[in-house]
């Protein structure tokens, strides 16, 4: 079986596993709620993406269905 020469020294071991830190992700603010969201991702919050009304969420739809139903109520 295959067995180091020499010792590796903490000094090459730390360089070499500088990398496999976990970095923290980069978050963006909504334009139009001011939400934390990934970058290039549609808003959770509001379903907006570059100014435009891209998805319709569910609670929304609930809201819309509870305004039109009070209208016709009147």
């Amino acid at each position: 079986m295959a067995e180091p020469k020499k010792r590796m020294t903490s000094t090459r071991s730390g360089n070499r596993q500088s990398h496999d830190a976990i970095k923290a992700k980069s978050t963006l603010l909504c334009s139009n709620c001011k939400q934390a969201n990934l970058p290039h991702h549609v808003c959770e919050n509001c379903g907006y993406y570059r100014g435009k009304k891209v998805i319709e969420l569910k609670k929304e739809k609930v809201e819309e269905k509870a305004i039109k139903e009070e209208l016709k109520d009147e």
